[in-house]
């Protein structure tokens, strides 16, 4: 069931990047966060996403894509207040009323992952990224708004911060009512997955694109929509994905 939308009285979209014409697609960036904190957001956490903003943007600027970062009211996720999902939901809202009826990606990054796993619900949405989502051990996260999104997950096999089995279970969970699902590993590389940033990158643009306007994917993304679980979440992250 989909949370209740709080108003975002702070929250805000940080500078729309890409399109200069007409918007025909979405995508909102959610940052990593805490845990539990009663501290504002995080400046440092707002740059870690501009490379994926930018790199979004300028691959889909000239089909009408616009990005924007998220600017949470703080960065505690905060128990079952679920702020930065909150926010997430306020953003898809305030993302219809500026641009109307056109499709939203969310996608999130650490905490920010777990942010748009949750958000998804929102009626506009029709995709999710979640880059090494934190979903903390003793809980199991709903699934039930994922039905009828794309959801690629992408997680390194070495994350000491964010369990990476955590998001093969969500996903094995997902997939059972929903079969555009899917999860790629990142073997060898930590929770910033910084070995292969580019290909993590370029797997997104990809996915992001071929979602919000029927492109078609990459053959190792439309393979791992295809194969059965767990194939299809536990694909392994190619070194060279997205050159040439």
């Amino acid at each position: 069931m989909t949370q209740q939308v709080e108003p975002g009285p702070t929250a805000r979209l940080g500078r729309a990047v890409g399109a200069s014409g007409a918007v025909a697609g979405v995508v909102l960036v959610l940052p990593p966060g805490e845990p539990e904190s009663a501290r504002g957001p995080s400046a440092l956490a707002h740059a870690s996403v501009r490379p994926l903003t930018r790199g979004l943007a300028g691959a889909g600027g000239a089909e009408g894509l616009v990005a924007h970062v998220v600017r949470y009211r703080g960065r505690g996720w905060n128990g079952d207040a679920a702020r930065l999902a909150a926010d997430a939901q306020w953003a898809v809202t305030e993302a219809v009323r500026r641009y109307g009826d056109v499709p939203v990606c969310l996608a999130g990054v650490g905490m920010g992952g777990r942010a748009a796993l949750r958000a998804a619900g929102a009626t506009a949405v029709n995709s999710v990224v979640a880059q090494a989502p934190w979903l903390p051990e003793g809980t199991e996260d709903p699934v039930r708004q994922l039905a009828g999104r794309r959801v690629l997950i992408v997680h390194g096999t070495d994350d000491e911060r964010a369990d990476p089995e955590m998001s093969f279970r969500l996903a094995a969970r997902a997939k059972k009512s929903n079969r555009d699902v899917c999860r790629f590993e990142v073997h060898s590389d930590g929770h910033g997955m910084r070995q292969h940033r580019a290909e993590v990158r370029a797997l997104s643009v990809d996915f992001v694109l071929g979602s919000l306007f029927d492109r078609p994917y990459a053959r190792p993304l439309a393979d791992a929509f295809a194969a059965p679980p767990p194939l299809g979440l536990r694909m392994p992250l190619a070194t060279g994905f997205g050159r040439g």
